[in-house]
């Protein structure tokens, strides 16, 4: 029995072998299994099941729910650590207080931070539509995380029920399977406040409205496709045009048979006008933070703090509010979004070829068999489509310097019908007569399963050396391993400390900008804690001066370790 043990040891085995290559031989051999028990048990009842839409959207949510709620022992709820999740959840207090902008505050030089505008009003550059599902969550379940798992929930259910207008039950249902593997409880989205999820829900509504109005006009699918629609311009406002210029395209043969305009034309206005009170919304948004209908808080915070590029933030010399009447309307007719000027079509073409590697993000390794199965079904105009979709997305993103792959969340679920394609396809294959396909597809769909579950395991079962040691090879799961250590440190100092708080930043000269710390809530007044700028002995008295009842602290974080102390003048 020692000897057996023995073998384990690469050393001490003939054949080199270690306990990863028993692992594998064992994982092997799980598969084979798994193959057999899925073919006479499970796969029947899988179909009967996908035939029951209702039943299995609802399985598909919980699931994705449940999985990451086993998870919270050793991976708990995430904590905010990138500017723009602060910023996001700016958005989400200030709907909580039933307003869409705060007033400035008279102390606000202080306050300035990363993607907040503090002047003409203090407020988050980001559009509504991630802050309203966190504000959501955070309302009914008392933390903001509870939208994530809402918006993902609703996800994985809605790109089931898209695809349903696409393939048959039982690969629509393989597909929401594959989404709650690839989007669920590892996935960045569903671990952080910057959002995805939201996004891509409304790119399963509208992915999914229209080829069932293609097939027949239905006043429900109409406005699923114009709900889709507003919820997408409510969360990536940008990108919305590259949704609309898709939706236009789908239609396009249909417009070639006469009279089928005129089948379509109801089906637009009732889109048009579910979709409208997001368009109006927005605008709201941009009279409440920038005083103008017309001017985005984004495109404001571009003007005021200059335009982000690949590498540097340049600032802008000129205040927004030193421009004249006249000025500030130039400025409002010539602000969009758009690339850093002057850079070349190279320059263009680089960076579309460094961004191919996000799209892995899409994809479980075992799928890129399945992508080549794809590729004969490009005959079909409506697979073409697809394609001529993810292009413009890819394309159309590629003129902003930067990229993160909730930008084109809205096409996750066309990801994941490349993928179903494919292994449906792929499931028709004969070689010799011999129908050999179906087992292709299986084994290629149990190591996606297999895939998941030594990811999701490893998780779970966190035993510290064995997971810290595997966490380097993880590719796009992101979990907070122990969440920001950091943050939650001061967090736990703080909230020993009794009374109301106030926190001065100091930062080092070599501090990198990324790591930002003054964020406050939407009512810095009433909150507990109040971060501020350290910005000198003198300026710092009249900080507390105006809150004389808060104790004060130092903190540096550039320090190693860093320190929170008392303020000592």
């Amino acid at each position: 029995m020692v000897d057996f043990f023995r073998s384990f040891l690469p050393m001490e085995n003939p054949l080199g072998f270690g306990a990863g290559d028993y692992l594998e031989l064992l994982l092997g051999a799980l598969l084979v299994v798994a193959a057999l028990v899925w073919r006479r048990r499970i796969e029947p009842r899988a179909g009967k099941l996908a035939e029951r839409a209702v039943w299995s959207m609802a399985l598909l949510a919980a699931l994705a729910v449940a999985l990451r709620l086993v998870l919270l022992p050793h991976h708990p709820a995430p904590t905010a650590d990138v500017y723009d999740e602060f910023s996001h959840l700016l958005v989400a207090d200030t709907l909580r207080h039933f307003r869409l902008a705060n007033p400035v505050h008279p102390m606000h030089r202080f306050f300035e931070t990363f993607f907040v505008l503090q002047e003409p009003s203090y407020s988050s550059i980001y559009p509504l539509g991630q802050g309203m599902a966190l504000a959501l969550g955070w309302t009914i379940f008392g933390h903001p995380w509870a939208g994530v798992l809402l918006a993902t929930a609703a996800f994985c259910a809605l790109c089931y029920w898209m695809l349903r207008g696409w393939t048959t039950p039982g690969w629509a249902l393989a597909g929401g399977a594959l989404a709650v593997m690839e989007f669920g409880p590892l996935s960045q989205w569903m671990n952080g406040y910057w959002g995805g999820s939201l996004a891509a829900a409304a790119g399963c509504l509208v992915f999914g409205a229209l080829p069932r109005l293609r097939q027949r006009y239905r006043r429900r699918d109409a406005a699923l496709l114009g709900l889709g629609l507003g919820i997408h311009f409510l969360t990536r406002p940008y990108e919305s045009i590259f949704l609309g210029m898709a939706v236009a395209l789908y239609f396009v043969p249909a417009l070639r048979v006469a009279g089928e305009w005129r089948r379509l034309l109801p089906a637009a206005a009732v889109a048009a006008l579910v979709a409208a009170p997001a368009i109006g919304l927005t605008l709201w948004q941009n009279r409440q933070v920038t005083g103008s209908w017309t001017t985005m808080p984004y495109s404001l915070s571009q003007y005021q703090y200059g335009v982000p590029t690949s590498l540097t933030i340049q600032p802008n010399p000129i205040p927004h509010r030193q421009l004249t009447a006249e000025q500030q309307l130039d400025y409002r007719m010539q602000t969009s979004f758009r690339p850093s000027g002057g850079e070349s079509i190279v320059t263009y073409l680089q960076r579309l070829e460094y961004r191919v590697r996000f799209y892995r993000f899409y994809f479980l390794a075992p799928l890129y068999l399945a992508l080549v199965a794809f590729l004969p079904a490009l005959r079909e105009y409506r697979f073409a489509w697809v394609a001529i979709t993810l292009a413009l997305f890819a394309l159309g993103t590629n003129l902003f310097p930067a990229f993160q792959v909730h930008y084109i969340a809205a096409a996750t679920c066309l990801f994941v019908l490349m993928s179903v394609t494919g292994l449906e396809r792929l499931g028709r294959l004969n070689i010799g007569g011999r129908a050999v396909g179906a087992e292709a597809a299986q084994i290629v769909l149990l190591f996606c399963v297999a895939h998941f579950l030594f990811w999701y395991g490893l998780h779970v079962f966190d035993t510290g050396e064995i997971s810290l040691a595997m966490r380097p090879y993880e590719t796009w799961d992101n979990l907070n391993h122990g969440n920001p250590e950091r943050r939650i440190a001061v967090n736990r100092q703080l909230s020993e400390l009794p009374g109301e708080v106030l926190v001065f930043v100091h930062y080092a000269p070599q501090h990198l900008f990324q790591e930002e710390w003054v964020w406050n809530a939407a009512d810095i007044d009433g909150a507990r804690v109040v971060w501020a700028r350290d910005l000198g002995q003198e300026e710092n008295q009249k900080l507390r001066d105006y809150y004389p009842g808060r104790t004060a602290l130092f903190f540096e974080p550039d320090s190693r370790p860093m320190r929170l102390s008392r303020y000592q003048p």
